[in-house]
């Protein structure tokens, strides 16, 4: 499955993984796919610098990449302190509230939130590139459209390429106008941050409206048939999230949520603004329900509305409350049914690709057989 865009990134197969997990990264790029580290969760750079390094080592010398979060504007001299401030206290009793009727309890004496979304803040997606610009990363990525201009301009100076998500055919032209590399046509069916346009839709208007720019297409895309699909469509290539969420390789810190997600369905999604604030893709659960119920308060803006439910997001992961227990997750999780490593969904992808695209020929009277 080689396109011209996996050819100038020097990987076997164009499948870009995207994943918060070093292991999951590591074992893409192994694969011969393009692995893309999730950077949001680095709050310290040291944390970031040791599972780069790790990264390194486990890679095999093949090429991987790193996605950030940041905004194309920012706002001068406002701190996390100053965007706490602004959350009202009565959606601070909501989240107690909702905690208390569910048993949560606190997190224990001495122990700090495992999750924060200052990830989300410019100022830490800027000392995260201080660090990544260090190692040798191939593509720069990021989850909010198109980086601002003088990281560009940096990564392009590294001789890093840059990819933008899109879920409009209108963000893929700025993205384009910004100078960016890649765009990936993220649709509707996508886990986290996701538009409203289905990814049969989205991927040739993207094409269109980029060419001759590579797009990868995103979005309900979990097997080699689909895979093909999105070529045909005019990508060059795919871009895979939530598969990788149930593989050997992938550190949820919960078996009950593997559990949840090997056991839901196609259906059992919603796009939320529980916890960004932004509509997210994810796991359709009773915390969910509770934040879009209308008698509720509503959620708050980004990022408010991330940093109000931190604590509790922790609280609920570390004590395994399975009615609350969610996470980012597209729509293909219906055909997440069992556990498997890296390299066996890579092995099942390459094969549904190669059934696809013999299937085609057949049709098209180009078979060999």
């Amino acid at each position: 499955m080689e396109t011209e865009l996996s050819k100038k990134l020097g990987v076997e197969h164009a499948i870009f993984g995207f994943t918060p997990f070093p292991a999951v990264a590591a074992a893409i790029s192994r694969a011969g796919g393009f692995g893309v580290l999730g950077a949001v969760r680095y709050t310290a750079p040291g944390d970031l610098a040791r599972d780069l390094d790790w990264m390194q080592e486990h890679t095999g010398g093949k090429p991987y990449g790193l996605d950030v979060v940041m905004p194309a504007k920012k706002v001068e001299g406002v701190s996390e302190a100053d965007v706490e401030a602004m959350i009202p206290e009565g959606h601070r009793r909501f989240v107690e509230e909702t905690l208390t009727k569910h048993g949560v309890p606190a997190m224990p004496a001495g122990e700090a939130s495992g999750w924060r979304i200052t990830g989300w803040m410019e100022q830490v997606a800027r000392s995260q590139l201080d660090v990544a610009f260090d190692y040798p990363i191939k593509l720069l990525a990021n989850a909010l459209g198109s980086p601002p201009a003088d990281v560009i301009s940096r990564a392009h100076d590294h001789g890093v390429l840059v990819a933008a998500l899109a879920g409009s055919a209108k963000h893929a032209r700025r993205h384009a106008e910004a100078g960016i590399d890649i765009v990936v046509a993220q649709g509707y069916e996508a886990g986290g941050h996701t538009g409203e346009i289905a990814s049969m839709v989205l991927t040739p208007e993207v094409v269109d409206a980029v060419g001759p720019l590579p797009v990868l297409a995103a979005g309900g895309i979990g097997s080699g048939e689909q895979m093909a699909a999105g070529l045909a469509l005019g990508a060059q290539g795919v871009w895979l999230g939530s598969v990788w969420l149930t593989t050997t390789e992938a550190d949820l810190h919960s078996r009950a949520l593997t559990e949840k997600l090997l056991a839901a369905g196609s259906g059992d999604t919603v796009r939320s603004r529980a916890l960004t604030g932004k509509p997210a893709r994810q796991l359709r659960t009773e915390w969910t329900d509770a934040w879009d119920d209308p008698s509720g308060p509503g959620t708050l803006p980004m990022p408010l509305q991330g940093l109000l439910v931190a604590d509790a997001v922790s609280r609920i992961q570390k004590h395994e409350i399975e009615p609350l227990l969610g996470t980012p997750v597209g729509q293909i999780v219906g055909r997440m049914k069992s556990e498997r490593s890296v390299q066996q969904v890579f092995d099942e992808l390459t094969r549904g690709f190669e059934r696809a695209v013999d299937r085609i020929n057949r049709i098209a009277g180009r078979s060999q057989a």
